[in-house]
């Protein structure tokens, strides 16, 4: 269980955070470096070498969960390094849970950016029945690639990590132990 200064730290950062990337669409390192710094210290003074390990692992797990999407264009920086510093706060198994929870938050949101857009929505639906149509036809898969007129929303992804995250922390808070 995390202390209460611990919590509500958090808590506050990840506020900051999401607003942060719904504003600019960058989550500072402001944010996100000090966050790291105080998991590690406060784990490491309180709990000695078991605290530094289990701050360390959750920050190198944070980060390892978002580095490939990252590295692939699909997020930025800010977002592997915010999902690290939680890591360094809640440990391997929380902050795998929160990925968990922001993954699943992360596709409502995009679903719903999708929905909310219906020359986004007629595109995708007519792209792939194309794509089903020359598959039937011809049984090659050929992916019609979007238009490249077609703007495409801004998935601010800090937000999704930042509600996951206050969900992991409200379960845990209510006593429910959602750590895998």
């Amino acid at each position: 269980m995390m202390s209460i200064f611990l919590t509500i730290a958090l808590c506050t950062i990840l506020i900051l955070a999401a607003v942060q990337d719904l504003r600019v669409q960058k989550i500072p390192n402001l944010l996100t470096y000090p966050t790291m710094g105080m998991g590690v210290i406060y784990h490491s003074v309180t709990n000695g070498l078991d605290g530094f390990l289990f701050a360390a692992t959750g920050l190198a797990a944070g980060i390892g969960l978002l580095i490939v999407p990252y590295i692939m264009g699909g997020m930025g920086a800010g977002d592997a390094k915010l999902m690290g510093a939680i890591g360094a706060v809640v440990g391997p198994k929380g902050v795998f849970t929160a990925f968990l929870f922001s993954a699943i938050i992360g596709g409502i949101y995009a679903l719903l950016l999708i929905l909310l857009r219906p020359q986004l929505r007629r595109g995708l639906v007519e792209r792939h029945v194309m794509t089903l149509k020359t598959f039937v036809f011809t049984r090659q898969f050929i992916p019609i690639p979007a238009a490249e007129d077609v703007k495409k929303p801004k998935l601010c992804y800090g937000i999704a990590i930042a509600l996951g995250t206050l969900l992991y922390i409200s379960l845990e808070l209510s006593g429910y132990n959602p750590i895998i």
